[in-house]
Formats: structure tokens, C-alpha cells, sequence
């Protein structure tokens, strides 16, 4: 039977920790989404004035929507992990009453809670300063909800496999950061020669940007539904990599 109590506990710790800095984990990403907003998005206006008949300011918005959102979601429960192993409290934790799955759980929905406060602030952000229309606010919040939990999972298991913050960054910065930024967040695939096309299907992050695109301004570069089973592949693949690294303690019982 699952411990709740203990369940519940765990996740609360996790989200009140980084609601307690939000001025580290909330404030600085919509900074930047405003600077991406002002800078490329006014900026580069000028010379491409619209994609896809939208204009370009309104059809980077979806993408960084979604890049904030995963990079947060990620960078929640890496770091959080990452933390425990190096200060040598998860013997702690792993003494506790709580099972490898639910100890997994309480970090992957602390990590959705994140990347969907990211989120949903950046398109509010969106809506505000742009006047960013949202055609399908339920595949909008969809989208965001499965990204969130995907990309939180997948940040729990780099947090297990990661042994110092270098190892961790150099995941981050080789691997996550190169395939947010060509994942179709500032140009339509569309405008790219056709072998760089046929690369961008190979990049799962793209669908996640082509999905809420479509879900927000009704664009997008590829059928949407293909876009929502990788969205729910992602989350099953990596959600069942987290559960079984945590359980088998690959990594963190030392």
C-alpha cells in the first residue's frame, strides 16, 4: 500500500522548496522570456515581419513557453537529487517509510509543479504583453502538464546518474539546452534546407514545440496528434526509467 502520509510529505517538502526561492527558480526564467520576447521577438520583427501568416513576435511565444517550461521542470528534480546525494542525506531518506517508487513520485510531481507554474506564467506573460491568443486552453495545459512530468522525470534520472555538479551541467548544456534551441522555438522548420528538416524530426522536443504551437495559434509543422503521442511517449519512457532506477537504487545506494 502506498504511504500517503509519507507521500504527501515528501512532494510538499519538494514544492515549498523552490516556492521558498522563487526568486531563483521562478523570477529569473520569465526575465528571460521577456528578454527573448523584447529581443528577438520585436527585434528580428522587423525583418521577418510574420511565419505561417503570424506574426513573429506572437509565433516564438509558444516555443519558449515550452522551453521554460522544461528546462525548469528538469532542472527541479536533477538538482534536488543531485543535492541529497552530495550532502549525504538520502541514507535519511531511503531509511524512511517510503517505498523507491513513491520516493520517485513525490520528486516528479514536484518537478511538474514547477515547470507548469513556469509555464502557465509565460503565457500569461504572452497574453499580456502581446495579446497572445490561446485557441485550445485544454490541449494548451495539456501539453504543458505532459512536458512538465516527462522532463521532471527525466531530470530525476540525470540527478541519479549525475556524481557532481559538472557532470550534471554537461548533460544540461550538451544535450538538453542544444536541442531546446533547435527544437523550432525562433524559425519554422519550414525555412530550413531539407536534410536540416528531416534532422528536426529526430529531435523529440520539437514536437513538444509544434504541439502547444498548434494547441495556442492553430500552426504547426506537423500533425498535431503526432506531436501529442511523443508528448505521452516521452512521459511514459522516461517516467518508467525514474521508477526503476529508484527502485533498483542504481546510483544513490552507495
Amino acid at each position: 500500500m502506498i504511504n500517503w502520509v509519507g507521500l504527501y510529505t515528501l512532494t510538499s517538502r519538494e514544492v515549498g522548496r523552490f516556492f521558498s526561492v522563487y526568486r531563483q527558480t521562478v523570477i529569473p526564467g520569465l526575465i528571460s522570456s521577456v528578454l527573448y520576447i523584447l529581443i528577438f521577438g520585436f527585434t528580428l520583427e522587423q525583418r521577418i515581419s510574420e511565419i505561417q501568416g503570424i506574426s513573429y513576435t506572437m509565433f516564438i511565444l509558444p516555443g519558449l513557453i515550452m522551453m521554460n517550461t522544461l528546462t525548469n521542470a528538469s532542472s527541479n528534480t536533477s538538482s534536488s537529487m543531485l543535492q541529497m546525494k552530495l550532502l549525504q542525506q538520502l541514507p535519511d531518506l531511503l531509511t524512511a517509510p517510503l517505498s523507491g517508487f513513491e520516493i520517485a513520485l513525490a520528486y516528479i510531481i514536484g518537478g511538474t509543479v514547477r515547470g507548469m507554474v513556469n509555464g502557465v506564467l509565460v503565457l500569461i506573460i504572452g497574453v499580456v504583453l502581446i495579446d497572445l491568443p490561446v485557441h485550445d486552453i485544454a490541449g494548451t495545459f495539456l501539453f504543458i502538464f505532459l512536458v512538465s512530468w516527462a522532463f521532471s522525470s527525466m531530470g530525476l534520472v540525470m540527478g541519479q546518474i549525475a556524481e557532481s555538479w559538472d557532470q550534471l551541467a554537461m548533460i544540461q548544456n550538451f544535450f538538453l539546452t542544444p536541442l531546446s534551441f533547435l527544437g523550432g522555438v525562433f524559425y519554422s522548420i519550414n525555412m530550413l534546407p531539407s536534410w536540416a528538416q528531416s534532422l528536426s524530426f529526430l529531435n523529440p522536443i520539437y514536437y513538444m514545440i509544434n504541439g502547444i504551437r498548434y494547441t495556442i495559434l492553430e500552426k504547426s509543422d506537423s500533425p498535431v496528434s503526432t506531436s501529442l503521442w511523443m508528448a505521452i511517449l516521452l512521459t511514459i519512457l522516461f517516467t518508467s526509467l525514474a521508477l526503476i532506477m529508484m527502485q533498483s537504487g542504481k546510483r544513490i545506494k552507495q
